[in-house]
């Protein structure tokens, strides 16, 4: 058996991790960007690991994300709770309808919308990382950019403190394999209307580094 598992979006996050573990034994993979291509390419190197006979212990996603302003503060690290498909369900008058709410049989929803970080996971990263701010983070196809939209996700989700696009589907995957699960990002920026200006994506890699010391 291997050690662990991170992956994240994109190689600049990958390096910007690298650049800060301590263990040998953790593997660091950027698989793609969104839900889909993020589950599809984890599910595909845990049974590659499995099949050569060593599986992973386990799997992070792991990388940079918006936070909700007053909740996680840009340059800060957060830690999910739970990883929330924000956006998988049906939109109606009354508002949008998750995918529990519109009566499809549980063996088709992958766990459900929200998949929960394994609590001895969390607690050794909790314990590495004691100024994280710990909340569910959501997984979204499209990243929100407007005020409306933005109120309309903190609204529905109270408990959330950041939004990526990969968590979801990383932790989908690593459920099916029967593996513990957690998700670590770093804030660049606010979530809301798309203000280049405030983001702070060298503070955001640096912190992601200096988070990386947990990940053993």
């Amino acid at each position: 058996m291997t050690g662990l598992l991170v992956v994240t979006a994109v190689p600049a996050e990958a390096d910007a991790i690298r650049a800060g573990l301590t263990d040998p034994t953790v593997t660091v993979a950027p698989v793609g960007v969104g839900p889909a291509v993020a589950g599809a390419a984890t599910a595909r190197l845990l049974a590659l690991a499995e099949a050569a006979g060593k599986p992973y212990r386990a799997v992070v996603s792991a990388g940079i994300a918006g936070g909700f302003v007053g909740r996680a503060p840009v340059g800060g690290t957060v830690l999910a709770n739970r990883s929330v498909a924000a956006d998988l369900g049906a939109e109606s008058p009354a508002g949008f309808i998750p995918l529990e709410e519109l009566g499809m049989p549980p063996e088709l929803l992958g766990g459900g919308s929200a998949v929960p970080a394994d609590p001895g996971l969390l607690a050794a990263l909790r314990t590495a990382l004691p100024e994280a701010t710990v909340g569910a983070v959501l997984t979204v196809s499209t990243v929100t950019g407007t005020a409306a939209s933005t109120a309309a996700l903190a609204d529905r989700h109270p408990d959330a403190v950041a939004e990526a696009m990969e968590g979801y589907g990383v932790a989908v995957a690593a459920t099916h394999a029967g593996l513990p699960f957690a998700e670590l990002r770093t804030v660049s920026n606010p979530i809301g209307p798309r203000d280049r200006g405030s983001w702070r994506m060298r503070e955001a890699f640096a912190a992601l580094t200096a988070a990386a010391a947990a990940l053993r």
